[in-house]
């Protein structure tokens, strides 16, 4: 009967110390459960004060918007103000304005954690060292601030190289990298070698190859299929290879998809030009083609429909489309109105005679040279003085003199 009941004890005793294990155990889980929910909620709040911190340094020091600083703090944090702080100094030092800040920043807001003695200054140099003056550089930078990311010795040197071995000077290569970032940012073995070679192959001059690489880099730069199918287009309509408007014929096709450049020409149709001429038209000047249909409309309605010319003297003269109606054409025709009136120009004068000479020719040849018959004839021309306004004052002289 002792021994049962020594041995029952014993039993107690076990499964007493098995439940304090157990109590145990779960209290040192429940304890570590406890330490990890507090350190992982002082770790949110640190992480939390380090997110607030880069908003507020972005709004503060960067000039950007609440919305705009959120945004770019998902891309990265600090709760230091050393490293950015030296970044937007070095910025400051070479010109850029807090506008140009803000632009770079809101798009590239890493810069901010770069070291910019190494990553940004080099960079800085280089676009100086090509030319380009300290005014336009934090402009021509800030609006294309990829730039300052790509590496200068693998993606910015060799992009000049290739550019200077086809446009040959400096000034080019610089009037390239104003027009179209893409010719520093992209690789230029995968689309504009191949491109200035075949252009090479058909003939194309030096100089004109030049034209288009630092007039129209972003077409230079076109995929290489894309290309070559514009200049077999090209072609076809019977471009000249050794003439510049051959270039410029590629460049607006590759500006124009097929179905916008088939719109144009039917547009040109309401104002009586057949496909034909439309054509023509875009062979003697194919930037006719690039202009709205509200550019074009105000100026076939003012020379048709004002001035009475018939509009396939337009298609002939197509370049007239490209002038401004407010600065060139009305002033122009406001003073040939007036020395027809006078009888001091004949009634034959075309198109290409009035429009296409440029100021000074076309001061000297119907401005100064009848300054003496009709005095306000300059005013005319300046936009000061109203048309109507002369033929009154004329009409009064002409009174007096009756008299």
């Amino acid at each position: 009967m002792f021994a049962l009941f020594c041995s029952r004890q014993v039993v107690l005793l076990k499964s007493r110390r098995t439940q304090l294990g157990v109590f145990q155990q779960n209290a040192f889980f429940i304890l570590k459960s406890f330490t990890s929910i507090g350190l992982c909620q002082s770790s949110e709040k640190r992480q939390e004060e380090k997110h607030s911190f880069t908003v507020s340094y972005l709004i503060n020091s960067c000039g950007l918007s609440p919305k705009s600083a959120i945004l770019a703090s998902h891309s990265m944090n600090f709760e230091n103000p050393e490293r950015p702080d030296s970044v937007l100094n070095l910025l400051r030092e070479n010109g850029f304005t807090p506008t140009h800040i803000s632009k770079i920043i809101r798009v590239q807001p890493r810069f901010l954690l770069s070291d910019p003695e190494k990553t940004l200054l080099p960079k800085i140099e280089f676009f100086r060292s090509l030319g380009v003056s300290s005014s336009e550089l934090p402009g021509i930078l800030s609006s294309n601030p990829m730039l300052l990311a790509r590496s200068l010795e693998k993606q910015l040197i060799p992009s000049y190289n290739f550019l200077k071995s086809v446009v040959l000077v400096n000034e080019k290569v610089v009037t390239a990298l104003k027009r179209s970032a893409r010719a520093f940012q992209f690789n230029v073995a995968t689309n504009m070698a191949p491109n200035v070679a075949l252009l090479r192959r058909l003939g194309v001059p030096q100089s004109t190859i030049s034209f288009l690489v630092s007039n129209y880099p972003s077409e230079a730069f076109t995929k290489h299929t894309r290309f070559v199918e514009a200049v077999r287009q090209v072609m076809d309509m019977g471009f000249d290879p050794l003439k510049t408007v051959f270039v410029r014929a590629i460049q607006v096709l590759l500006k124009m998809s097929k179905p916008r450049f088939e719109s144009k020409l039917e547009f040109y149709k309401r104002w009586g030009w057949s496909k034909d001429m439309a054509l023509s038209a875009f062979k003697r000047n194919p930037m006719c083609m690039i202009l709205s249909e509200e550019k074009i409309t105000k100026v076939m309605d003012f020379l048709v429909n004002k001035m009475g010319w018939l509009s396939a003297n337009i298609a002939i003269n197509p370049a007239v489309l490209l002038f401004s109606l407010e600065k060139r054409i009305m002033p122009r025709f406001s003073v040939i109105q007036i020395l027809l009136a006078k009888d001091l120009v004949k009634n034959d004068l075309s198109l290409s005679t009035i429009l296409l000479p440029n100021e000074r020719r076309f001061l000297e040849k119907f401005v100064i040279k009848f300054q003496e018959d009709i005095p306000q004839l300059l005013n005319v021309y300046q936009s000061k003085m109203d048309v109507l306004e002369i033929g009154r004052q004329s009409e009064n002289v002409c009174v007096a003199e009756q008299l």
